[in-house]
């Protein structure tokens, strides 16, 4: 909190790291991630792009997710990793607005997301023969435009009622990035309604689509044990489980979050959680999908194989 300017209409971010060899070693350690979560979705969305066996409707939404994720991590770590670095850790009333915004709207429309990948895992195991039907290019443009809008539509409530409250003289937020109920502790005034109406958008963002999951899942399941083929089976069990993976890791530290009250809440604890679902999540993505699919290691093959005989 050092430096900081009492007057300054600009916020400040204490950020995740204290400034020790400690603090260095996990600031290392999560630019790596960055670094693989930047690499590993952009080659997923590349691969999907090159490859026509991947040119499916379950593909699609999971280049949409590696999109998402694109974005999502480099909404939060280069302002943090540049804050560290220059020690400069003031952001600006409007690049706290942009932040958050962006935040919010690509959390929700991941939710969202995931929601349309476990409809279409449904829908394929399930009503296999109605697939092309229910999972056409006009269904998946609209189930990724729908996320998009809805989770834009979200963030813009928040950001506009965080940004319009006023503030008391301290303007540190305990947090790496703006994330709006840890910058509401500042406010001077009670915030309790709108600490309401988070718990109404988690329900509609985060608790809803997780029930559709897990039952579209159940179903999925059943589907599963009455497969006659042993390797249908075990490739509906793979995918299946794969997401199930995904939802988890983006799912539980979210609710845990945002759905405890603030008197349960802890800086420090908010900000460890806060990790998992802005950045080890996003890298984690591509890495399950990519290693567990063996689709994916395939299209990697080929699209390899092509540059290579390219080149030659």
């Amino acid at each position: 909190m050092e430096n900081i300017n009492q007057t300054s209409t600009d916020f400040f971010l204490l950020g995740l790291f204290p400034p020790s060899r400690i603090g260095l070693f996990f600031f290392i350690l999560i630019v790596f991630t960055f670094l693989m979560a930047l690499f590993g979705n952009l080659s997923m969305i590349i691969l999907i792009l090159l490859d026509t066996h991947l040119h499916t409707p379950m593909y699609f939404l999971l280049s949409q997710l590696s999109f998402m994720d694109l974005n999502f991590i480099s909404t939060i770590v280069p302002k943090m990793a540049s804050d560290y670095l220059s020690g400069n850790k003031s952001i600006s009333f409007i690049g706290c607005g942009v932040q958050s915004f962006f935040f919010i709207t690509l959390a929700s429309a991941e939710g969202l997301i995931l929601v349309s990948m476990a409809y279409d895992r449904y829908v394929a195991i399930c009503f296999p023969l109605h697939y092309p039907i229910r999972m056409s290019k006009t269904v998946c443009v609209l189930m990724i435009t729908g996320s998009w809008i809805m989770g834009s539509i979200n963030s813009c409530a928040h950001t506009v009622y965080a940004f319009g409250i006023p503030y008391c003289q301290s303007r540190a937020i305990n947090h790496f990035f703006c994330d709006v109920p840890a910058m509401l502790t500042l406010a001077c005034m009670d915030t309790w309604v709108y600490e309401y109406t988070v718990f109404v958008s988690i329900a509609l963002f985060l608790v809803f689509p997780f029930i559709c999951i897990a039952c579209s899942y159940g179903q999925v399941l059943l589907a599963i044990c009455r497969m006659q083929s042993t390797e249908g089976r075990r490739k509906a069990y793979l995918t299946c489980s794969t997401h199930l993976t995904v939802v988890t890791f983006y799912y539980a530290p979210f609710a845990y979050t945002y759905l405890r009250p603030r008197s349960f809440r802890s800086p420090t604890e908010d900000k460890v959680l806060a990790v998992f679902y802005t950045i080890l999540t996003p890298m984690l993505n591509p890495i399950i999908y990519s290693l567990r699919n063996k689709e994916v290691t395939g299209a990697m093959r080929r699209v390899i194989q092509r540059f290579c005989s390219v080149e030659m």
